[in-house]
């Protein structure tokens, strides 16, 4: 979609023009918009899955044989042709077989047996690693882009102030990879200074629940990984929306509501800011579909047991059934992160809602 900055309809005096009602509240969103997005992403999903089904096949190895060579022996052939049956993996099965069977499991919501943690269905595995990654990276993410978009919008308000000296320092702090962030933190806050855990959700010995003491926990084992995560991505957030602020602040209807004598922060946050965040919620919608799939690095440095972890121990055990059932999830929040960003999108641009509809 285009960033391009669009007068705001809140206050259609400011361009000249006469709007309605739903375009000066800015929440009417045509269903044929709406339809036509879903029916894309209908698409995209049936594609993404069929990828996802074969992908893994195309790799060296498979499950059964990473199991088998792990077993140094105690397992007899009939057991293994017996575990290739259950995985889906007999050679004597045509590939466009296993295809379907493959569909007809997705349809039934299962997600199939994972090997690599001693034959635990997929979906309890995913189920038990996906709250942590969503409580960590999703608590980040949403940090890093409030903080960062509120702080691209003043800086560019005040261009050429010593705000402007932010810019190349969370610039170049973003360019610096999580692992070394995560290592130097470990080094400084736990190793040094004793102020926070250097790994693991929780330590051992608590009994997970809604209580006083779990909580506490998860909180301090959580405050590295997160500081790792906001510092290392605030800077794309500030730079994107400062950016776009330059441009904004050029528009004529910027001038014309300073010359009509209104506030500054109204003048930012109401005008200026809410026509430069466009692009930034498409970013943001990303990065919300992503949360799901975490950050494989930072939980390995932090030992943290999320669903990027659990990828790489799947994808290190040629684990089909695992890799395919965190991809799909992967996949699922991708697509509905941005069907929710178009449909803000259109309520936010006018543009958008008159072309679709």
């Amino acid at each position: 979609m285009s960033a391009e900055p669009i007068a705001p309809t809140a206050d259609p005096t400011l361009v000249g023009t006469t709007a309605t009602k739903a375009e000066r509240t800015g929440f009417s969103v045509p269903w044929r918009f709406i339809l036509n997005r879903v029916l894309f992403y209908v698409f995209t999903a049936w594609a993404a899955i069929t990828i996802n089904f074969f992908i893994p096949r195309m790799m060296k190895g498979d499950a059964v044989s990473s199991f088998m060579a792990r077993s140094q022996g105690q397992l007899t052939p009939a057991a293994e042709k017996a575990l290739r049956l259950m995985f889906g993996l007999d050679s004597s099965v045509p590939l466009w077989r296993q295809y379907l069977d493959y569909w007809g499991m997705l349809l039934r919501g299962d997600l199939g047996v994972s090997i690599s943690t001693g034959m635990a269905p997929v979906s309890e595995a995913i189920a038990s690693a996906l709250p942590w990654t969503l409580g960590l990276v999703g608590t980040a993410t949403v940090i890093s882009f409030a903080v960062g978009t509120g702080l691209g919008a003043v800086i560019g308000w005040k261009r050429g102030s010593r705000l402007d000296a932010l810019v190349p320092v969370t610039t170049f702090l973003g360019t610096v990879p999580y692992f070394w962030f995560g290592l130097i933190f470990i080094a400084i806050f736990s190793s040094a200074l004793g102020w926070f855990p250097a790994g693991h959700a929780y330590e051992v010995g608590v009994e997970p629940g809604w209580n006083g003491e779990f909580i506490g926990q998860v909180l301090s084992h959580a405050a590295l990984p997160v500081l790792t995560i906001v510092i290392a991505s605030l800077g794309g957030w500030v730079l994107g929306m400062r950016n776009m602020m330059l441009t904004v602040l050029d528009e004529d209807y910027i001038t014309v509501a300073q010359a009509k004598g209104m506030p500054n922060r109204r003048v930012l946050w109401r005008y200026a800011a809410r026509n430069a965040v466009l692009p930034q919620i498409q970013s943001f919608a990303l990065s919300l579909g992503f949360i799901v799939g975490g950050t494989i690095v930072m939980e390995m440095v932090f030992s943290y047991p999320g669903i990027g972890l659990l990828l790489l121990n799947a994808t290190s055990a040629k684990d089909y059934a695992l890799m395919q059932g965190i991809f799909l999830v992967l996949v699922l929040a991708v697509l509905v992160a941005n069907i929710i960003a178009d449909v803000v999108y259109a309520v936010l641009d006018p543009r958008t809602r008159q072309t679709e509809s």
